[in-house]
């Protein structure tokens, strides 16, 4: 589109911005705009036992979806790390998941692995299907071919980076990003999103339920405020640092049109909460989205 300014890795492929950066937040808050968001990988998985069968493999309960209705999906390792995560729709017949990009095949692959006899087909449909984002960080599955065709239909675009202060201001991890391979969804906030909590057993399930039930994650996503008198976001990877030690690193970061620069950081449980942190030589502040201290038998809900 005209006026597109490309972004930088994983999210070069789409538009960062169109030339007014807080104008475009503001847009994606009042509607009657959409974000391309083309460069996340789509996977169908189809046949009449898809919905049992990611059932049984992942954290959500799914049997018994009902047609159109979001949900949010992970896949863990034996020790409770996640693996993979995306989020998807099922329209009665095919269940529709789309997840970061290049993170399409390993995906396919697992699953290919754990079919055995059950009616299922799971394919990687990126060259045909897009990915647009919506006002309320909601999401739809497009034709590709479709979307130059859809400024007639939901207004001008707006830039990723529109999305993704919205989406760090809301706390809602990126897998991949926000997280690393030692993450466990008790840290990121994913307890009743993507791990429903009263569903059987799933791959990791003990990890999960033991420190929901006990409590103290190892780790924590917290909301940095990041100081705005500094012309520079941490990128993605740096250290978060107190005292000299490096506790934690930045997953996203971006420019609120309210709130400044904002990031995700995963940093260690024990980091005091009122402690101002360091990330990539930027002064911070933190802003609680997972109590360090939260459990069944410790503190139920954050005071």
């Amino acid at each position: 589109m005209p006026g597109a300014v490309g972004g930088d890795a994983p999210d070069g492929d789409v538009a960062a911005h169109y030339g007014s950066i807080s104008a475009e937040q503001r847009r994606l808050l009042e509607g009657a705009t959409f974000v391309d968001l083309s460069h996340r990988d789509v996977v169908t998985i189809s046949g009449p036992d898809r919905l049992t069968w990611l059932h049984s493999l992942t954290t959500q309960a799914l049997e018994g979806l009902a047609p159109g209705t979001p949900t949010e999906v992970l896949l863990l390792s034996p020790q409770g790390r996640i693996e993979h995560g995306f989020s998807g729709v099922d329209d009665g017949e095919t269940f529709w998941a789309h997840l970061e990009p290049g993170a399409g095949a390993p995906l396919v692959a697992f699953l290919e692995r754990m079919k055995f006899f059950m009616r299922v087909s799971v394919a990687d449909v990126t060259d045909d299907f897009a990915v647009i984002g919506l006002p309320g960080l909601q999401h739809r599955v497009v034709p590709r071919a479709t979307l130059t065709d859809l400024p007639a239909e939901l207004g001008d675009p707006v830039g990723l980076w529109a999305w993704e202060a919205l989406r760090i201001e809301a706390g809602h991890v990126r897998v991949g990003v926000d997280t690393d391979d030692r993450t466990i969804p008790n840290e990121a906030g994913l307890l009743g999103v993507a791990v429903h909590l009263d569903k059987g057993c799933y791959r990791g399930q003990e990890t999960v339920a033991r420190v929901h039930t006990l409590g103290r994650p190892p780790r924590r996503l917290v909301l940095l405020h990041l100081d705005g008198s500094v012309d520079h976001l941490p990128p993605h990877g740096s250290d978060v640092v107190l005292d000299g030690k490096v506790v934690g690193f930045v997953g996203s970061a971006a420019r609120h049109h309210e709130l400044g620069p904002v990031a995700l950081a995963m940093v260690k449980r024990n980091v005091p909460l009122d402690a101002t942190l360091l990330a990539d030589g930027v002064a911070a502040t933190q802003q609680v989205l997972v109590d360090p201290e939260a459990g069944l038998h410790v503190r139920p809900v954050l005071s």
